[in-house]
């Protein structure tokens, strides 16, 4: 680990203009690339006191061991360099998209004598015209089958062409009448060029004046009563629209933008685009990439936008990019884009209408791209298994952690404190076998307090587990009640993680040593998410951004979070819609819903006689007067306010009862295991 002080460029040597600049480590390979509007002002951000840098920041810069600038004119010269150096020399702590080569292109080769339409990837050539990207080639074949009928444009490759040329006899194509056949001169180059243009017209868009044509050329064949060209016209008006419709209107005015969408956590982010050309999603691609910098959503757009466009020139850069957040500045980047494309580029946020509209579906998409990414990755073997053998040597453990508990504290402004605890078996959820608690020890608001409190109640219970059942017929602990169902805190886990740092693991594993409990490891997850606390440690395990063990770590606290403020919310919302009603002993949901609902609120209930009480089905002498004194004794409450608009809300009774407090809850009832945060 390099001291970047040692490399540390001299007061006066960096130059205050824009530029870009790499950092190399001890072996001179490139680490990092940035650009700069002043290379002195941004380079002396690396060079500040270590403790004040980002966690990803301060990883790079203590793995360089050198840097070096180049100064340029101006911005949009940098930006231009930043992208030409990060594709040569491919740096560790640059944003990287993977999988941006893989997306085909419907191709037409206007460059030839006998324009072909194909599938292409990779590198666009000079006098190609492209379309797409597609998801897949199959996509494009389909498309292309349905308008060969129409245009029957060449599509063989150059052997099969100089083939049939040779033996003066088509392809099938030829004799089905989905190639023109100019391999044995059934049309002229000319003719068939024309015929590859109007192809190229239709898959641009303009498909309306065509359309019109052949009805009007239908109409015309039908009142001369050439009944079989129409109905071949007919056929083919039929074939092109079917193909229209692979291709739906999204936007009515015939637009040419790009949409990019970015779906983002701490660890990794999902780009989607959608290429929309004459008003009609005519393509869409997406990637994926490890947040191995420290950037904002605008600086993930601006790198976004230097892969999409780093390579293209004229009508491949449209006239709008829709994105969901502005890179800062910036005129650079729009000035880089107006001049790839040789005219006006506009780069905007969407703001209304349909094309809002449009941009919340790509970030739909973008969503359930890195919602996939992440399911496909956690649900590998070989990678779970990775991950929990990076797991036991950075921690230092005997064994991988086959169980892993994690457990987060949940309130708001110190009321309805709450924790969670969450358990995955072999890298996988195990949701029956979460636990919900109440701080109940102490009131108002202390995290390392309350981890301390849960961590005791927890591992007490799996002691007096142990001590009920005698520890140990054979040897082993039984872990299932008579019925078969596994007993609530039988199982002990292999490591223990808290949410938070130094302060919450040393609560952690000051609760287990007061209880005598030494065989179980304890780490804690920063925010950050990077640095992971032992206790008695005075520095934080950093794990590599590339580990599995750290993605997995962010899986377990994450989960523990969501079961945490679920909880939470749902036992705020109770509080809210407590009643006094609820202190009435044997008063039931189904009374107190008639209550209400006879009387039209607590309020007027509480201003009701004993003998009105009674005139409710089911409320006798006895239990009106209950009622009665329940309410008189009970202050009234403060009046509950709609957070939205502001109103004072007349009390009402929901007939809710709250839970009972101090005892965990298991995580098995359907509604609370598949609670999602809103």
């Amino acid at each position: 680990m390099a001291d970047p002080s040692s490399y540390r460029p001299k007061p006066g040597e960096i130059p205050d203009s824009p530029g870009v600049y790499r950092f190399r480590d001890e072996h001179r390979r490139v680490i990092y690339v940035g650009k700069a509007k002043s290379l002195r002002q941004r380079l002396a951000n690396y060079f500040q006191d270590l403790a004040g840098l980002h966690p990803r920041t301060r990883t790079m810069v203590t793995t360089a061991a050198s840097v070096e600038w180049t100064v340029v004119s101006t911005e949009v010269e940098a930006l231009q360099l930043e992208y030409t150096w990060i594709k040569e020399f491919d740096p560790r702590f640059n944003v990287k998209y993977r999988d941006d080569k893989s997306y085909p292109y419907l191709a037409v080769t206007m460059n030839e004598e006998f324009p072909r339409v194909q599938v292409m990837r990779g590198q666009k050539r000079k006098g190609v015209r492209y379309f797409g990207p597609y998801s897949h080639a199959w996509a494009i074949r389909d498309t292309v089958d349905l308008l060969l009928r129409v245009f029957p444009v060449r599509t063989c490759s150059a052997g099969v062409f100089k083939n049939a040329a040779r033996t003066g006899r088509p392809c099938l194509l030829g004799y089905i009448g989905k190639c023109s056949a100019p391999c044995v001169g059934r049309i002229s180059p000319e003719d068939h060029t024309e015929l590859a243009e109007e192809f190229c017209d239709f898959m641009a868009g303009r498909t309306g004046a065509y359309l019109r044509r052949l009805e009007r050329q239908m109409m015309e064949a039908a009142e001369d009563m050439e009944y079989e060209r129409a109905g071949r016209l007919r056929d083919d008006i039929e074939a092109l629209k079917k193909a229209m419709e692979k291709n739906a209107v999204v936007l009515t005015d015939a637009t040419d933008a790009d949409l990019i969408a970015v779906a983002e956590d701490e660890l990794e982010a999902a780009v989607q685009i959608f290429h929309v050309r004459g008003g009609r999603v005519r393509g869409q691609r997406g990637w994926v990439t490890d947040k191995v910098e420290d950037v904002t959503t605008g600086a993930l757009v601006e790198h976004a936008l230097q892969q999409l466009y780093g390579e293209e020139t004229g009508d491949s850069v449209p006239k709008e990019v829709l994105v969901p957040a502005l890179p800062n500045p910036i005129e650079p980047v729009q000035d880089w884009l107006t001049g790839r494309r040789g005219s006006n580029v506009s780069l905007r946020i969407p703001q209304r209408g349909d094309k809002k509209a449009l941009m919340e579906t790509v970030e739909r998409n973008a969503l359930q791209a890195l919602a996939l990414h992440k399911t496909k990755r956690a649900s590998d073997l070989t990678t779970r298994s990775r991950a929990l053998e990076e797991i036991a040597e950075a921690l230092d453990l005997d064994s991988a952690p086959l169980r892993i508990e994690c457990y987060d504290i949940s309130h708001l402004q110190g009321e309805d404190v709450v924790a969670s605890m969450v358990v995955f078996e072999d890298g996988l959820q195990r949701k029956s076998e979460y636990r919900r608690f109440q701080i109940k020890g102490f009131e108002g608001q202390d995290d390392v307090r309350s981890m301390h409190e849960v961590i005791t109640r927890r591992f007490r219970r799996y002691l007096a587990e142990k001590e009920k059942t005698g520890e140990w017929a054979d040897g082993e602990i039984a872990l299932t009640e008579d019925d078969g169902r596994p007993k609530r805190f039988a199982y002990p886990p292999q490591l223990v993680v808290v949410d938070g740092g130094q302060p919450q693991v040393a609560a952690a594993r000051r609760a287990l040593d007061d209880l005598g409990i030494d065989d179980i490891a304890v780490c804690g997850l920063a925010k950050r998410l990077e640095e992971v606390w032992l206790p008695e440690e005075d520095d934080p395990v950093v794990l590599p951004r590339s580990s599995e063990g750290l993605y997995l770590l962010q899986r377990v606290r994450d989960e523990a979070h969501r079961f945490a403020i679920t909880y939470q919310r749902t036992k705020r919302a109770k509080r809210i819609r407590s009643s006094p009603l609820d202190e009435v002993p044997g008063l039931g949901d189904t009374r107190k819903q008639a209550l209400v609902k006879h009387f039209g609120s607590v309020k007027k209930l509480r201003s009701a006689t004993i003998d009105q009480i009674q005139e409710v089905p089911g409320i006798g002498r006895k239990t009106a007067e209950t009622i009665a004194v329940a309410l008189a004794q009970a202050a009234p409450a403060a009046p509950a306010v709609n957070t939205a608009t502001g109103e004072i809300m007349e009390e009402e009774e929901s007939g809710t009862i709250p839970d009972s407090p101090g005892e965990p809850v298991s995580a098995g009832a359907p509604d609370e295991r598949r609670g999602q945060e809103t």
